[in-house]
């Protein structure tokens, strides 16, 4: 979320916008004089053809988001599906009691996802949509919360302070969970080639105190799985020494939408016991535009009815338990129309392209002899490199910055503890993000390089490196 600041100072800046004579009426003369300001309400209204033009104008200066290959978030979806969602903009997906059929939707999509994320009872499945991951996260992260206090209830909010063990890898979302509801973060470090979650260190950070494990399916870091069996079976031998029973929860913000469909011997969904909730983002590998998520539990017993508001609005009892109250009913009538549209056999070819993509830009870079890979693509359709040993004259920062200059986006960014040291790029395959864009991106890279490798050194790194680029 962007923090926008006012204007500076009088004179500082241009206060108003330019205004091209022939945005204005039939007279081009007319409307020259008439700069509508930039930070302050115009005094009267002005034509709609003019209004749209000033705002498409300064929405070009924007990249092209189908050459951003920083976002996990889809970037393309079928023109059926972009009129499908202008008809449902305007319906307030709160609403259920005055939009039935768009809560039926919801309802359709929580059962279709509990059944592939193999729950117990898919029919009873516990669920509801957000507007991503972040919200899905927030309201996992607090049902496991409530279900420590009541287990605590002798000691909490006395003596006892909770805690959330994850890796240190995880999304931002959930360093804010722990901010905002007061819990204590517990993170395990990166330490060599591990770039995620250790199941034994996860397990050790353990106590008595402890609400929750978050195993992250697809780090936005390298798109690696981090091994969520494995962790489950850390903490059922936690249990069997000290009596310990800590649930666990898979943000799988972009793998739960593609190890479903191509790596099915993975277990990592509800077949595990210890496994309470999963979330993922409908707006990301479920192929829709932003912004919607998911959050299932496993049965109700996981989510506390305490969460759950029961509130009579326009007519009609209606269980909500999101953190956001109004928002449209497109992205959701979208997503059903995507399940729809595309069953298991759809979802599974186009996430498998997704992969094909990725894996083959990803030899191809490797191919370059400039760049190590960290990772290639075959879990998350999603790769990691920095550059070889013996490159000296450039970093991936100028890598990042030349590639910008033909309209791709790349980020580049420093690894959190203990790999500080270590600076990659990472590129992210999505549907859209076809073979031939790919092989244009090689292309492009390709031709850089001559003049890359003819630098003195590595220009100046930014002062400020983001180590946590989450998209």
């Amino acid at each position: 979320m962007s923090l926008h600041k006012g204007p500076g100072p009088a004179g500082s800046e241009r206060t108003g916008l330019s205004v091209n004579p022939f945005f204005g009426p039939a007279d081009p003369v007319g409307g020259m004089t008439a700069a509508p300001p930039r930070h302050r309400l115009p005094a009267g209204p002005m034509r709609p053809e003019s209004a749209y033009q000033l705002v498409h104008d300064e929405l070009m200066l924007d990249g092209n988001s189908r050459l951003n290959l920083a976002t996990f978030v889809t970037t393309w979806m079928e023109p059926h599906a972009g009129v499908l969602m202008a008809e449902c903009r305007d319906k307030n997906m709160i609403d259920k009691d005055e939009y039935p059929r768009t809560a039926e939707l919801e309802r359709r999509c929580v059962v279709i996802l509990a059944d592939l994320w193999n729950a117990p009872d898919p029919s009873g499945a516990v669920g509801c949509s957000t507007t991503g991951s972040s919200e899905a996260c927030m309201l996992a992260g607090l049902a496991l919360k409530r279900r420590w206090a009541k287990r605590n209830a002798d000691r909490y909010p006395g003596s006892a302070r909770p805690n959330l063990v994850m890796g240190v890898n995880v999304q931002v979302c959930w360093d804010k969970f722990c901010n905002f509801w007061e819990v204590e973060a517990r993170q395990v470090p990166m330490e060599g080639d591990r770039f995620h979650l250790d199941p034994q260190a996860a397990a050790d950070l353990c106590d008595e105190n402890t609400i929750g494990v978050v195993t992250i399916l697809g780090s936005t870091f390298d798109g690696s799985y981090e091994p969520v069996a494995e962790v489950c079976k850390s903490l059922d031998a936690l249990q069997e020494r000290t009596g310990l029973d800590v649930p666990v929860h898979v943000d799988g913000a972009s793998g739960a939408m593609i190890a479903p469909f191509l790596d099915e011997s993975v277990v990592w969904d509800f077949r595990l016991p210890r496994v309470a909730s999963i979330n993922t983002s409908g707006h990301k590998y479920g192929l829709v535009y932003p912004g919607v998520g998911w959050a299932l539990w496993r049965t109700s017993d996981a989510l506390p009815e305490e969460l759950v508001f029961r509130v009579n609005y326009l007519g009609g009892d209606m269980p909500t338990f999101a953190l956001n109250f109004s928002r449209p009913g497109a992205q959701v009538a979208a997503q059903y129309y995507t399940f729809l549209r595309l069953g298991r056999d759809g979802f599974r070819a186009v996430q498998q392209t997704a992969r094909d993509v990725a894996r083959s830009l990803a030899e191809r870079v490797e191919a370059l002899g400039d760049f190590h890979l960290l990772s290639h693509g075959d879990e998350l359709p999603v790769f990691a490199f920095t550059t070889a040993q013996d490159i000296v004259n450039y970093d991936v920062f100028d890598v990042s910055r030349r590639l910008r200059e033909r309209g791709w986006l790349v980020p580049a960014y420093a690894f959190p503890p203990n790999r500080e040291d270590l600076d990659v790029l990472r590129v992210v395959c999505r549907n859209g993000f076809t073979a031939d864009l790919a092989e244009l991106f090689i292309e492009d890279l390709r031709q850089l390089l001559p003049e890359l490798r003819g630098q003195a050194e590595p220009l100046n790194r930014p002062a400020s490196v983001d180590t946590a680029f989450h998209h």
